[in-house]
């Protein structure tokens, strides 16, 4: 059976991207689809009040930190023109990576060896923000994850080819100042073709390419396993 991407990461033993002290038990899902009928008396248009009803859900559930979103179809993107599109059918609203929702400034940390491929500030309303991408290898496959809504001190100094071992930190989450006006997160993203994207990648798609991006964005899970 031929090797693949997908199958070498789900061999993997649990990866990090936040402090591996924090326990599983920390994580609690969160539901930000148009589906989730809380979210009708949210203003999800403003990050603090998305922030708000955010850290209410974390605090409800004693944890830590909540994440989810991979294949999600959001209302939160219709805020932004950059989403937009007449046709229902072309509209950006599928969210393609997963996010893990906790305080700026949180430190954010490499799940397996990479090399700095691309970082850029993508400072477009409703974007990443300042954004790392990582090259790895695995079984002799390539791929690529990237690091969203981070902060401006993370892309500071950073250099292409820079290589950050498994565990080690690579950035510091940024807040709504910087990350797109959101409320503080990591959007994580695993990505097989970079397609010649530099510094960015879409991070959210329409209902017309959500299969080719489901087959090149790979579920988060794989390397999170949450």
């Amino acid at each position: 059976m031929k090797n693949t991407v997908e199958k070498s990461l789900k061999a993997l033993s649990r990866c990090f991207v936040l402090d591996s002290n924090i326990s599983i038990n920390d994580y609690v899902p969160l539901d930000l689809s148009k589906s989730n009928k809380d979210l009708a008396s949210v203003d999800v248009s403003s990050s603090n009040k998305l922030e708000s009803y955010i850290h209410a859900h974390i605090t409800a559930h004693q944890a830590k930190v909540a994440y989810g979103g991979y294949i999600e179809t959001r209302n939160i993107y219709q805020r932004s023109t950059y989403f937009k599109a007449a046709n229902p059918e072309t509209e950006r609203n599928i969210h393609l990576g997963l996010d893990l929702w906790i305080a700026a400034e949180t430190p954010i940390y490499t799940p397996l060896d990479g090399t700095v491929h691309s970082f850029k500030n993508n400072t477009t309303f409703g974007d990443y923000g300042p954004t790392i991408i990582l090259k790895h290898h695995i079984d002799n496959l390539e791929f690529y994850t990237l690091y969203g809504h981070l902060s401006s001190a993370s892309i500071e100094n950073l250099k292409v080819g820079h290589v950050f071992n498994k565990g080690q930190q690579i950035a510091t989450l940024g807040d709504a100042s910087v990350n797109g006006d959101y409320a503080p997160h990591l959007h994580f993203q695993i990505i097989k073709d970079m397609q010649d994207y530099k510094g960015d990648y879409p991070g959210v798609c329409s209902k017309m390419d959500l299969e080719f991006y489901k087959e090149n964005c790979l579920d988060p899970n794989l390397i999170l396993k949450l």
